[in-house]
């Protein structure tokens, strides 16, 4: 794509960032094996993702860009607590086959693509929403996960399960969750979260954290003030005090583990996450190849509807 034509789209300012995995996830259990590659590995997966890239797609956002989570047991945060996330299993070979083969339909479709072996794609889309930020840009964060709603206190205009359509907003999450997005990651320090199996606080659950977090702006502080919480009105606030006192180095590296990394050296400014016009017909092949060719003419419609096909598709992105 030329400067120009990537300057006039930047500007119309609609920006998506996918949390890609946690959609590959969903269609990879939610579909039947319906699809078989030539390779021999079922693709249900891979026909769930391409098909809702292609919706995304047709709503012609000025940038869009995928992050992969391809960091599991080798993150940063497994050397702060070796047992981050390890209640989950590698990819088996056919999940591990499918999730390669969904980045490489993003990329043919002429997405921005992400991926680290040390930080997650959470982080990734921590990294790009601040670039958007820094631009003047209000990013739509695309996931399913309530816990990126950080990310509305750093410039992100919504969380958008794309699949349920819904959009939620600073005051959705604080709703939900009972803190600012500003504060999640404090909140999760006290609570835990059982899925990425960080410790919490035992006694503390998600009403008494937002209690806390209401009278103190971050753990830092809860913490720096202990003795001030037996004077609360929370039921058992002398026993909280002592847990929290007696908690706050495990408070501290739970924070470090649920806080989000902005600074991922991805090398990518506002212009690198441009949709760039690609070949239908490498896409419509490469669907071919992964046996979901009953999106060949959806392939054909999308893409011809948003622009005019380039020599080429973008390459990867990946950072050590």
């Amino acid at each position: 794509m030329s400067g120009g034509i990537a300057d006039t789209r930047v500007g119309m300012g609609q920006a998506y960032l996918v949390d890609a995995s946690v959609y590959i996830f969903r269609y990879y259990f939610a579909l039947p094996p319906n699809w078989v590659s030539r390779s021999g590995y079922t693709t249900e997966a891979v026909y769930g993702f391409s098909n809702f890239l292609l919706d995304l797609l047709s709503r012609k956002p000025a940038l869009i860009a995928c992050a992969f989570d391809e960091s599991l047991g080798n993150c940063f945060r497994n050397d702060i607590y070796p047992d981050y996330k390890c209640s989950r299993a590698l990819p088996d070979e056919t999940l591990a086959y499918q999730l390669a083969a969904c980045r490489e339909m993003a990329e043919a479709f002429g997405i921005a693509s992400f991926s680290s072996e040390r930080f997650e794609a959470d982080d990734i889309l921590a990294t790009l929403t601040e670039t958007c930020a820094d631009s003047g840009l209000t990013p739509t964060v695309i996931t399913r996960d309530k816990d990126l709603g950080q990310l509305l206190a750093r410039g992100a205009e919504s969380l958008w399960d794309f699949a349920a359509d819904q959009h939620l907003d600073q005051a959705a999450i604080q709703e939900k969750f009972g803190v600012q997005p500003g504060q999640i990651a404090d909140y999760l320090a006290l609570v835990g979260d059982s899925i990425d199996d960080i410790p919490g606080v035992p006694g503390v659950g998600a009403k008494t954290a937002a209690r806390l977090l209401a009278e103190f702006e971050s753990v830092e502080e809860l913490i720096a003030n202990v003795e001030q919480i037996a004077t609360l009105k929370i039921r058992g606030a002398t026993g909280i005090a002592a847990k929290i006192a007696s908690h706050a180095d495990q408070i501290r590296m739970a924070l470090r583990l649920a806080q989000l990394e902005y600074r991922v050296p991805l090398n990518a400014g506002v212009q690198d996450l441009a949709w760039q016009p690609p070949e239908a017909a490498f896409a419509q092949a490469l669907a071919e190849e992964f046996g979901i060719g009953g999106l060949s003419q959806k392939i054909q419609r999308t893409l011809a509807g948003i622009g005019q096909p380039s020599a080429g598709t973008r390459t990867k992105t990946e950072i050590a």
